[in-house]
């Protein structure tokens, strides 16, 4: 069996050949416009999201913890050589710095990533509750992996909102 890579749709003259507006999924969207359109659409949770939108945005979702761990490993590796003739390692300022920037970025994304979640799920043709299922322990997590990687679904259309 096999899937049409992008669905069929119907659009509207004024965007045919450039890029969709943001209530319409961008297929094959390009790096930095799909980071734009995250932050356009902050804390939209209806409409649809196309595969490309969602995994360029986790790999830059991936890159910024793994730059805000290194940071924060380096500064308690500093703490942890600098505390051993104490008895209680405390965390240095290197890895304080780390958590804040976490904190920050953590409190600054997780919205529009859920917001994220369920317009990729509404592009697959699935209920956005189901971003719940994340909830259960590792098996969600799994369940949400799949739900990300399957293509998209043309009865999808049906979470779309043209004009708002």
């Amino acid at each position: 069996m096999s899937y049409p890579q992008y669905p069929q749709q119907q659009a509207p003259q004024s965007w045919q050949g450039g890029e969709p507006p943001l209530w319409a999924p961008y297929y094959g969207a390009p790096f930095p416009v799909a980071i734009k359109r995250f932050f356009k659409k902050y804390a939209t949770f209806s409409g649809r999201a196309s595969r490309s939108e969602y995994w360029w945005w986790t790999l830059v979702a991936v890159a910024v913890s793994i730059v805000l761990n290194i940071i924060i490993g380096a500064g308690a590796a500093a703490t942890t050589a600098a505390s051993s003739l104490s008895s209680a390692p405390a965390p240095g300022p290197g890895a304080i710095f780390g958590y804040i920037l976490l904190v920050i970025w953590g409190l600054a994304t997780i919205v529009p990533s859920l917001a994220l979640v369920v317009r990729r799920l509404h592009d697959g043709n699935f209920s956005g509750w189901l971003v719940l299922v994340g909830l259960v322990p590792f098996l969600g997590a799994l369940a949400l992996l799949v739900f990300m990687i399957l293509p998209s679904n043309p009865a999808g259309q049906r979470f779309d909102q043209p004009g708002a």
